[in-house]
């Protein structure tokens, strides 16, 4: 079986590392992400990572209550490394050689991001795990997700999330919401659908960069992704 895509950005969030905890990471959630990993990895496919950091701090939420807005996002990335790190222990005892790449310059545990070492790694066979987001406030890690996948000349950002795609309305709050098989990136930014923020989309957007949405909780969603098999939802021009 050949894959679709060549080289994919999977944008993890940190909500997507707690499983059914309130908060933190639960070690057989990252097992389980990092066995779906590896095994894309052994379809010979190149994969980057952006993770962001909800579970640990949410930077948005602090701000929200006071706190200085760029204080409040510099730890929000500051989360993100060390979901990096977890997520990293976990895809190497899968057997999957992982580079943690940061925004945010932290030599003693992780590379500093430069473009061309990131590419090199992900010809090489590793997987690069990009924290820190962009390393500026008032970007968010989905944004981070759009600029890493264009820096990384990526085919397409894989979104795992809790649903199975993007529907009309929130499917854990309105039960009659439909399901979008494929839909604009216009549309998105229209209906002000939460897929991801507006700057991401547009970056997408201005790129024609494809976007698939899938439940990250289904074994195997991320392998049909990569096959190109109908899985979530797509959002394309």
């Amino acid at each position: 079986m050949s894959a679709r895509y060549g080289r994919v950005l999977l944008k993890l969030s940190g909500e997507a590392l707690m499983g059914e905890q309130q908060f933190g990471i639960d070690p057989a959630v990252t097992t389980q992400i990092a066995k779906e990993i590896a095994e894309i990895q052994g379809l010979g496919v190149q994969t980057a990572i952006v993770i962001g950091g909800g579970n640990l701090f949410r930077g948005l939420a602090a701000s929200a209550k006071g706190m200085d807005r760029a204080t409040a996002d510099y730890m929000g990335m500051l989360a993100t490394v060390i979901n990096g790190l977890a997520l990293q222990d976990a895809l190497e005892h899968a057997g999957v050689p992982t580079r943690v790449v940061t925004a945010i310059e932290m030599r003693a545990v992780a590379e500093p991001f430069i473009r061309r070492r990131a590419i090199r790694h992900m010809e090489k066979g590793r997987v690069v795990l990009f924290a820190a987001g962009t390393g500026n406030p008032y970007f968010t890690t989905d944004t981070a997700a759009a600029l890493r996948a264009m820096e990384m000349k990526a085919d397409v950002i894989l979104k795992g999330t809790k649903v199975d795609g993007i529907y009309t309305a929130d499917p854990m709050i309105h039960k009659d919401a439909t399901k979008f098989e494929s839909i604009s990136y216009i549309k998105v930014l229209e209906r002000g659908l939460k897929v991801m923020d507006a700057t991401a989309i547009s970056l997408c957007m201005d790129n024609k960069l494809p976007i698939v949405v899938f439940n990250l909780r289904t074994p195997g969603n991320m392998r049909r992704a990569v096959l190109g098999e109908t899985v979530g939802t797509t959002v394309t021009a």
